[in-house]
């Protein structure tokens, strides 16, 4: 059962596709989603059909092509990270107001599977159910849930890293610093998609680019996926 999700806690939040299916098959999937991400986080009505993404690079994301003189938004939550994969995704989220989170998921998941199922010529659903959400309450959940998001990419080619059993930490972080589909490469300093994301409060509890660094290899080397299976929602 899905917790209350009430204004100013954190929560990590989980939604894969319907099946298990693959719900991003290019690159433009990725950007489009990561756009609707920035797009869809705002009070305000928004048209979703009436802009595309027109470039495939972070510069694009954060441009509006609806209205070039809309007012600033008002956000339905603060997206503190994100990683997407190719059958589901993760966003650590701190809604605005009560209604925030479950008001921005449907705006999300809906506008996204539209976009989906236009572009490939599908019907039906496109996401399995209901978001999943767990609420970070402890320090310990802070001190493992932005590691653990930005980690994840690391089942497409080390999947070893879930048994501690990496061989080359330097060859994990190239890796991990040029995958553009999740908020680690801005949470490290190198300018990604910006805008999609408000970092002021982890960048102060993670220390900073550099220390986040140094501290997401020493996570890999400590960490037991044991200890946090009731933060991790894939299960």
């Amino acid at each position: 059962m899905r917790p209350k999700i009430i204004a100013g806690n954190i929560y990590h939040v989980l939604n894969r596709g319907v099946d298990k299916r693959k719900i991003f098959l290019d690159e433009s999937d990725y950007v489009r989603f990561i756009h609707d991400l920035f797009e869809f986080n705002d009070t305000s009505r928004v048209f979703n059909f009436g802009y595309f993404v027109k470039k495939s690079n972070s510069i694009a994301v954060g441009q509006r092509y609806i209205e070039k003189d809309k007012k600033p938004r008002k956000l339905l939550v603060e997206i503190l990270a994100f990683c997407l994969m190719p059958n589901h995704y993760h966003l650590l989220i701190k809604p605005k107001i009560d209604t925030g989170a479950s008001e921005f998921i449907k705006k999300l998941n809906g506008g996204y599977s539209q976009f989906f199922n236009n572009k490939y010529g599908r019907s039906g659903a496109l996401f399995q159910g209901k978001y999943k959400a767990i609420p970070a309450t402890k320090e310990s959940h802070f001190i493992h849930l932005p590691y653990y998001i930005h980690m994840n990419p690391l089942d497409l080619k080390f999947p070893e890293w879930r048994n501690r059993e990496i061989n080359n930490y330097k060859e994990i972080m190239s890796f991990l610093e040029n995958y553009r589909w999740s908020s680690f490469m801005d949470y490290i300093g190198k300018k990604n998609f910006p805008s999609v994301t408000q970092r002021e409060f982890l960048n102060e509890f993670l220390g900073g680019p550099e220390q986040y660094k140094k501290d997401t290899i020493k996570w890999l080397k400590d960490i037991d996926l044991k200890q946090i299976d009731d933060l991790t929602l894939e299960s």
